[in-house]
């Protein structure tokens, strides 16, 4: 993995992909459905299961494992995503044939933002190790914080991002179609969109925050980190329209988020004593994950 042509490959590929998305199968805004959220959701889960056999196949059985270990993370500490971005496009008004194109411009910061902080990341650990007991004790004050504010209404038209947006442009009061910018008595000011995509990305760059550090918990690797954050996040548009409105039945997701970052900081935080494998590790966020999915059918089912 030392060498850009992995890099390359791959880069191409996605933007590739991102391409045909938008250019054949988004080029007239439309609601997504169910249905067309479950195949794309079927398709970018099996992308992911094909590249992690290409890392089996090429680098071996614990590189694979890593990938899957971080994929399957940044899914879930990826999950209050999902649950902030229906607040957002519920609260702001936007319609549903233009959500998927906020999601999509959202998807483009989102990677050049999470390729830069991994970057950085990589160059601080190989300069400087001890970052990663920072990084360690980092997330379980996240974590900590997580479980403190559960239960905390979350309104962004009250944001500080909503504020110094109003601030630092002119914001049209009127959405134009999938516009992010239109024409105010002749000058060039941003529309409701825009600002709708600006707090996306800040809420993708809050919990990078916290997802990147707990992946390099896993591994070091740059390219693994890269790729399976990557794909993680290309499928998170479709698993927003598959389950955005079911997202309030799962409530104990949110807790589980918190665990997950305790566990991981924890299992930095020993590397010096304790090793645990990433087998365990795995398996410790499956089980983490797994029972907050059944506790919270279970309570809906209690409530019903």
């Amino acid at each position: 993995m030392n060498t850009l042509w992995p890099w390359i490959i791959f880069i191409v590929f996605v933007l590739a992909l991102l391409a045909l998305d938008l250019g054949v199968f988004h080029r007239r805004p439309h609601p997504v459905r169910w249905r067309e959220a479950a195949a794309w959701s079927a398709f970018w889960v099996a992308l992911s299961l094909a590249f992690n056999l290409g890392i089996y196949w090429r680098y071996g059985a614990e590189a694979a494992l890593q990938f899957f270990t971080g994929y399957l993370l940044e899914n879930s500490l990826s999950s209050d995503n999902l649950f902030l971005f229906a607040v957002i496009f519920a609260s702001l008004g936007v319609a549903a044939e233009y959500q998927h194109r906020v999601l999509f411009a959202g998807v483009l910061g989102a990677l050049v933002l999470r390729g830069a902080f991994i970057a950085a990341g990589v160059q601080l650990v190989r300069h400087f190790h001890g970052i990663l007991y920072f990084f360690a004790i980092f997330l379980i004050c996240m974590g900590v914080k997580v479980l403190r504010e559960q239960g905390r209404e979350y309104d962004p038209r009250r944001g500080r991002v909503v504020r110094l947006a109003r601030q630092l442009f002119p914001i049209s009061e009127q959405y134009e179609g999938g516009r992010f910018f239109t024409r105010c008595d002749g000058r060039l000011c941003a529309t409701p969109l825009l600002l709708v995509l600006i707090m996306i990305e800040v809420v993708d760059l809050t919990f990078a925050l916290d997802s990147i550090p707990a992946v390099f918990a896993i591994t070091q690797n740059a390219f693994i980190i890269f790729t399976s954050n990557v794909l993680a996040i290309l499928g998170l548009r479709s698993l927003y329209f598959l389950l955005a409105r079911a997202m309030s039945r799962f409530q104990y997701l949110h807790t589980a988020m918190a665990v997950l970052l305790i566990f991981i900081g924890a299992r930095m935080l020993l590397v010096p004593w304790v090793n645990i494998p990433t087998g365990i590790a795995l398996l410790g966020i499956s089980l983490i994950l797994g029972t907050a999915i059944v506790a919270s059918l279970l309570a809906v089912d209690k409530r019903a």
